[in-house]
């Protein structure tokens, strides 16, 4: 059976499908990969690569498409569903990866790190412009709170921040172990919160869910950190509210539109970005590559796949 890696995962990994598949790394263009689907058993992606429905149609031989990572936005789920392909992926890799980034935000914004590096950089002394604040007693809101978010309140916890959750999905007994507050109106939890975190999935419910009505009852004091799907903000509702000073500022890791070569977010101050890297650590990508090729060996040799984003409903077709 024939494997194709079409975006890089770990050597480790690529070492342990040879051993049982053939293997091929290529990334193609989008055509290319149209037209050269039909020849592979399987597929892994990790962000780059889309997986549309005319690909899934075209891959007469397609059993699994692989997502080194936990989102699958990227892959036409339904489509894949349709055509009784698994789509796996691998969920825990890049958990605390995408947790510690989150709280290397939360602290850069509360500190202002970055402007303070430029201009002392530039041979500036601006020590009375950077006075921050501590994390210690604030109230952090978590739009969503699953493997990542729940990793994220145990980091800030330990930073004497108060959790305060709006997770319709999340069971009682997390909120307590957590000591949160459990909010049932995402209305309050922006209103309440001094820093709001998501770490939810990108679906018809979360999109646009954070947009002007949100900004307008967030304090402008209140800091926004995503590090979960871009889509889930809002990015001209975001813009106006810092121009407009309701909220202090944002650091974004995704945006609406990858890659984001070009966005007028990028010519506010209090405004940080990255280019949707925070679960990109050498142990993170290590573990993805590890767990997804696991998973794509599973379904090729006739076993269950342990993480199957459509298991169910490939059952029920």
């Amino acid at each position: 059976m024939k494997v194709l890696i079409a975006d890089s995962i770990s050597a480790t990994a690529v070492a342990e499908l040879d051993k049982n598949f053939e293997v091929v790394e290529q990334h193609y263009s989008p055509d290319e990969l149209l037209a050269e689907i039909s020849k592979y058993d399987a597929v892994i992606v990790r962000s780059a690569t889309k997986i549309p429905r005319e690909v899934i149609e075209a891959g007469a031989n397609l059993k699994v498409i692989g997502r080194a990572g936990v989102g699958v936005d990227n892959i036409d789920v339904n489509a894949a569903t349709e055509n009784g392909i698994y789509v796996v992926n691998s969920p825990r890799a890049s958990t605390i990866s995408v947790a510690e980034m989150t709280i290397a935000l939360i602290l850069a914004l509360g500190r202002r790190v970055v402007q303070a590096s430029i201009k002392t950089k530039r041979g500036e002394w601006p020590k009375k412009e950077f006075m921050g604040l501590e994390l210690f007693g604030k109230k952090l809101g978590f739009v969503g709170c699953g493997r990542i978010g729940s990793e994220v309140a145990v980091r800030a916890i330990a930073f004497g921040m108060k959790p305060l959750i709006y997770d319709p999905y999340l069971p009682p007994e997390l909120f307590l172990k957590f000591g949160a507050e459990e909010i049932t109106d995402l209305s309050e939890l922006v209103k309440r919160s001094d820093f709001i975190t998501i770490h939810a999935l990108l679906n018809e419910e979360t999109r646009g869910m954070i947009s002007h009505r949100e900004f307008e009852l967030m304090k402008p004091t209140a800091y926004l950190v995503n590090c979960a799907r871009g889509g889930i903000v809002d990015e001209d509702a975001l813009y106006d509210a810092l121009k407009e000073g309701k909220l202090a500022g944002a650091a974004l890791d995704v945006f609406t539109v990858e890659p984001a070569k070009e966005s007028k977010l990028f010519e506010l101050e209090n405004v940080y970005v990255s280019p949707h890297v925070a679960a990109s650590t050498k142990e993170a990508q290590e573990r993805a590559g590890i767990i997804t090729a696991e998973q794509i060996r599973l379904v090729l040799t006739g076993a269950e796949p342990e993480f199957c984003v459509n298991a169910r409903d490939l059952k029920q077709s």
